[in-house]
């Protein structure tokens, strides 16, 4: 394609532009999209909460298991599946050398398992396979999961987010979406059209349980989005690679993705070139500015400036401490809510757990000894479970929008100091993001799990030899007692876990939005110096290297404003 070939040339001249400014990361950053837009590759990206099962529905969309899937979350490194001749891999690391590997060593280096905390520094991996649908240019795109208990994995995707031109949205049917889904889909959905959603797993439901997730998905979907009737397929990842089961939406979706490519591919490389282009462009340029300004001010000014910007920093740290007590008083305050909801639970529930008991108890087909109050054990933890699941579809949704309440506050007086921060006028304050975005909902996911207090179930050797002798219409009132108990243990216990598990879900969150905070302020002090650090060392060497570096710069400046202006040319 020409027009490709003058984007390509485009971002040639701007790789060899960053090499010369002295910023060879940015020189790789821009070659490696250059690589893609050569190639006509876009990139349509499988993003969702972990464990919704995007690796197996990438999987079962190329017809073959290549990448890694598993019972825990997996995926722990961005990996791109692309059209080749034949099957083979390969992983890019930190350095930017690439090394081939065998599809089947693949997991040892995107995995959290295997890789925990991308110890091995890979930055990307690439998956080649023959495929009628990625010979179009698409690229189909493994993502880990947000809200994953690694919090690397969420920052990882959403860092991909800027190079995403279409989006495979994976959602589950239970829940269906989360608010962490919603604020990401929202993210992907600013940038680009775009957008298809899959509800995986339809196996797992009855088809009046899929049909009532679809319809509430649907309309989520369209209310957050503000489009009618987005594109939504019911599918199940493992009928698809097992080839069974019936074929659900699975027609749509490949022929959704396959219109895609014909309708859109060429406009999304393009698209992915120039907004490419401007992000990178942006960065060069205030890189350019931070050197020029730090060689004409007098290094006392310089000095001054940084000084005031790190006081501007100091300040903002006070700031961000005096609102941690304000959010550290929200949190004992929904404390207080959640044992009072708590409270509530556990009055409504326990009575009504037992009445479920008693009948349930008499359907147990064992007649009677130790099997039957096996049984009858097994059954006061399934009633609790059912108990105690409602309790958190009920209270998880109202404690995220408590927090989401509670931190706005914090949020909004965050966004007014970065306001007046990054509108001060300074070059290195300029760059500085102007507001960090509204809480959507808890920043960690929940590690509930539900104790089953088995050391209470326990029986003494007298306790095994009464239900032998016992009948069982003795057994069974003699149960409905006992384990009556234990139900009711498991609820009280139980409950208490839950409002735990919220509460440190409100204290996790909170201490990452403080965190996010105090990186963006710091980053702006960073700059200004690395600036000064290099004019002192010209200063040192004389008037004339100072101006040499100044043409340099001006130089440079031009290049890359001329270079911005171009226009893209017809093919």
């Amino acid at each position: 394609m020409a027009c490709a070939r003058a984007d390509h040339s485009r971002l040639e001249d701007l790789a060899e532009l960053a090499n010369a400014c002295g910023a060879p990361h940015l020189a790789t950053d821009v070659g490696s999209l250059a690589a893609r837009v050569r190639d006509g590759l876009f990139y349509v990206a499988c993003v969702g909460q972990f464990k919704r099962g995007k690796s197996s529905l990438l999987n079962a969309l190329v017809g073959r298991a290549i990448l890694p899937v598993g019972v825990v979350p997996v995926t722990a490194v961005v990996t791109v599946v692309r059209h080749g001749e034949e099957e083979r891999a390969r992983v890019r690391f930190a350095s930017g050398d690439w090394r081939a590997i065998p599809v089947s060593d693949l997991a040892l280096y995107v995995t959290e398992e295997q890789n925990p905390a991308n110890r091995k520094g890979v930055a990307a991996a690439e998956v080649f396979v023959p495929n009628s649908l990625l010979a179009t240019g698409m690229c189909l795109v493994d993502t880990p999961g947000i809200g994953s208990v690694f919090l690397a994995n969420t920052e990882t995707t959403r860092a991909f987010v800027p190079h995403v031109d279409a989006a495979l949205v994976v959602l589950g049917a239970d829940p269906p979406i989360s608010a962490e889904e919603l604020a990401l889909v929202a993210d992907i959905g600013r940038q680009c059209p775009d957008l298809l959603f899959a509800l995986n797993k339809a196996d797992k439901l009855a088809e009046s349980e899929g049909e009532e997730a679809t319809d509430f998905t649907r309309r989520v979907l369209a209310d957050r989005l503000g489009r009618h009737d987005p594109p939504l397929f019911e599918v199940s990842a493992t009928e698809r690679l097992a080839d069974a089961g019936p074929p659900r939406g699975w027609p749509g979706l490949t022929d959704a993705l396959a219109a895609l490519a014909r309708r859109s591919g060429s406009e999304l490389v393009r698209a992915a070139e120039e907004r490419g282009f401007a992000l990178l462009a942006h960065r060069l340029q205030h890189q350019l500015d931070e050197e020029s300004g730090a060689l004409l001010r007098p290094v006392e000014e310089s000095e001054r400036r940084i000084e005031a910007l790190r006081s501007c920093v100091a300040d903002a740290e006070r700031a961000l401490n005096d609102l941690g007590y304000l959010l550290a008083a929200e949190q004992e305050r929904l404390g207080r809510v959640f044992a009072a909801k708590r409270e509530a639970f556990i009055e409504r529930a326990t009575p009504g757990a037992r009445v479920e008991l008693a009948p349930a108890l008499s359907t147990i087909h064992v007649h009677r000894g130790h099997k039957l109050r096996a049984k009858a054990v097994d059954l006061a933890q399934t009633i609790a479970e059912r108990w105690l699941d409602r309790w958190v579809a009920e209270a998880q949704p109202a404690a995220e929008s408590l927090y989401v309440e509670a931190s706005q506050r914090f949020v909004d007086l965050a966004n007014a100091f970065l306001e007046r921060v990054a509108g001060s006028g300074g070059a290195a304050l300029s760059g500085l993001p102007r507001e960090v975005s509204p809480e959507t909902g808890f920043r960690v996911r929940s590690r509930l799990y539900y104790t089953s207090l088995m050391t209470y179930t326990s029986q003494t050797p007298l306790g095994w030899f009464l239900d032998l002798l016992r009948s069982r219409k003795r057994q069974l009132r003699v149960l409905e007692r006992q384990v009556g108990a234990y139900l009711e243990m498991l609820i009280f216990t139980n409950a208490h876990r839950i409002e735990g598990d919220l509460a440190d879900r409100v204290l996790e969150s909170r201490r990452r939005l403080q965190f996010e905070l105090r990186t963006v302020l710091a980053e702006a002090a960073t700059t200004a110096e690395r600036a000064l650090a290099h004019a002192r060392g010209l200063r040192a060497e004389g008037s004339q290297a100072v101006e040499a570096d100044l043409q340099r710069l001006a130089m440079l400046g031009a290049r890359l404003q001329a270079l911005a202006s171009r226009k893209e040319t017809s093919p």
